[in-house]
């Protein structure tokens, strides 16, 4: 089962049956496109989420047309808080709902209807979900309240009868819950969340709770594990789950017991994710490092250091071609704070000589950067260039409480933790420090934006899709909710942390030549951020030039020739500038 482009227009759900001969069969057409497909258990059926319009009417009466004349269009009526989308638009009034389809093709049956959308999460997408055993029932997240479009990081867990299309409540206590895996024996279903922080992010936990049971029955299993479980497998024999998860930039695969503890199964510096798990513990799923991209591989839980590759998708492209080495640094920060980040050394790398530095910076920011394969900072190092990428405080994979560190702090001490990275780096003795350059896009255009405010001690800057004005950001982006948590007060209460932590705050300070890059069609950090920025800079007499993405909604990499496009314009800015010691910036010429 897969889905693809299929008609009408759109993303229908397919099926290859692997032990016949003949074209795969389409399943569905639907207008809308399907999402989070599962099968029944006994293969006949598969369960799936989709959009459902449900347009509001507002009726007018307009007088007749003038001869020979049409009236424009009627605007369109907004009354959610979620009327647009990155990677999508403007949004059609509706609600996410769960269907079911025979295997073989039919018309899909609505299992769940009404005013309210299945799946957890601001924005509107799939729903988890997960078959019982006997086929009967699912188990679904989602928030079934009114004014769960105001509500964030709020959605329960409910069980809906495929049969009689009932619906009860299988966690409903208020938190943040999601991601349903049902147990072998159907007794049992574990699922992810937290319970209300009031923190602008949390680590989630993992539980179990009896399919029969509600809220009271739940248990956490996972213990003193800080981490966020994801891709929930249980065990054959029920006796606990499999998981991945971040830690310290790497990804491997944990094992929590049904009774409580979780172990490590694999470990390793690697990107290790699992997709599925066989009865006789055999996983498939993917692997990368610093030296390999994305490949498809089996790993034997049993024996996990049996990780086989079975892709080779770029050893054509890699063959014969030397790469940059990576190597960890860890070093300490204001507060105590224990820091991880890596450098990324050009080929043939001399100590005795000196090299430009790119600070490139992650986004989120609640994200991490990990030891997977980078294409742009190899090609930054194979042009010469030393690249530093850090996870400051705020990035996953650390625990609850270096998350935190920025918790309604934003940004903050992850300065501290960015500049005592390049002081590090700069203390070893072959960074030209004339030229070193700050870069970063979404939360790392913040924090680069942020940066040029703060120091005079980079010679060019590359902002990409920023957040550059709190205030204005609240009513632009696709994700308001998510806007406010980082403010213990709506700035109509009290702006003076909006301000504070806004970088426009800082553009007075800015003598950092900057080259500003956005999306026209970013949803997620509007053009509008940017062009806020470009004006104040343009206005201060700050060299910076604005490059307008086409084609891209947030970032400016989706597309081959955007994402190599990036790349170049960074590097041709960056080589145009040097900041001499005293703070004077040179340029050979300009673009």
């Amino acid at each position: 089962m897969y889905l693809a482009e299929g008609e009408p227009k759109g993303s229908q759900i397919f099926v290859r049956w692997v032990d016949a001969g003949g074209p795969a069969t389409q399943v569905t057409r639907v207008v809308e496109a399907p999402r989070n497909a599962r099968w029944s258990p006994d293969g006949k059926s598969i369960a799936f989420s989709m959009f459902v319009a449900d347009q509001e009417k507002w009726t007018i009466s307009m007088p007749g047309e003038p001869k020979g004349a049409k009236w424009t269009p009627a605007p369109r009526v907004v009354g959610a808080i979620h009327y647009r989308q990155d990677q999508v638009g403007f949004l059609e009034d509706g609600f996410t709902h769960l269907f079911v389809v025979p295997a073989d093709g039919g018309t899909p049956r609505a299992l769940t209807t009404g005013r309210w959308s299945v799946g957890a999460g601001e924005l509107r997408g799939g729903s988890s979900i997960d078959w019982t055993p006997d086929g009967k029932s699912i188990v679904f997240d989602g928030n079934r309240s009114p004014d769960a479009d105001m509500q964030y990081e709020t959605s329960n867990l409910y069980v809906v009868d495929v049969t009689t299309l009932s619906i009860r409540d299988l966690v409903s206590k208020p938190g943040a819950w999601g991601r349903p895996a049902v147990s072998p024996d159907g007794r049992t279903v574990a699922f992810t969340g937290h319970a209300p922080t009031g923190r602008s992010h949390t680590v989630s936990d993992l539980f179990v709770i009896p399919l029969a049971a509600g809220s009271a029955d739940m248990r956490k299993i996972t213990g003193d594990f800080d981490r966020d479980p994801i891709n929930l497998r249980w065990a054959p024999d029920g006796t606990g789950l499999y998981f991945d998860a971040d830690d310290h930039g790497t990804r491997n695969v944990q094992f929590a017991s049904i009774v409580g503890g979780v172990k490590p199964v694999t470990t390793g510096r690697q990107m290790l994710t699992f997709d599925s798990v066989s009865k006789d513990l055999i996983a498939a799923g993917t692997s990368a490092d610093v030296d390999h991209p994305q490949d498809v591989v089996r790993v034997n839980l049993k024996a996990p250091r049996q990780i086989v590759k079975l892709t080779d998708v770029n050893g054509d492209v890699l063959q014969g071609k030397q790469l940059a080495k990576i190597e960890e640094v860890n070093y300490t920060s204001s507060g105590n704070a224990k820091v991880q980040g890596w450098i990324v050394k050009p080929p043939s790398f001399d100590a005795s000589k000196k090299y430009p530095l790119i600070l490139e910076i992650h986004g989120g920011p609640f994200g991490n950067y990990n030891v997977g394969f980078n294409y742009m900072f190899q090609n930054f190092a194979a042009n010469g260039f030393v690249v530093l990428y850090v996870n400051p405080r705020g990035s996953t994979g650390y625990g609850s409480d270096f998350i935190n560190g920025i918790d309604h702090n934003y940004p903050g001490p992850d300065y501290d933790d960015l500049m005592a990275g390049v002081d590090a780096v700069a203390g070893k003795g072959y960074i030209d420090t004339s030229r070193m350059y700050v870069s970063g896009c979404s939360g790392g255009g913040v924090l680069s934006s942020w940066v040029i405010g703060h120091t005079d001690r980079f010679a060019a800057a590359a902002v990409r899709c920023p957040v550059i004005d709190w205030m204005s950001m609240a009513g632009e982006t696709d994700i308001p909710l998510f806007t406010y948590s980082f403010f213990k007060k709506p700035f109509w209460e009290d702006p003076s942390d909006w301000l504070a932590h806004s970088s426009l705050m800082s553009v007075g300070k800015v003598t950092t030549p900057t080259l500003l890059m956005t999306g026209v069609l970013d949803r997620r950090t509007p053009m509008p951020q940017t062009e806020e920025y470009y004006a104040a800079l343009k206005m201060k007499g700050v060299p910076v030039k604005l490059l307008q993405f086409n084609e891209e909604y947030h970032g400016t990499g989706s597309k081959p020739s955007n994402y190599i496009r990036t790349q170049l314009y960074m590097m041709s800015w960056f080589n145009k500038y040097t900041r001499a010691a005293g703070g004077r910036v040179t340029s050979t010429s300009q673009p």
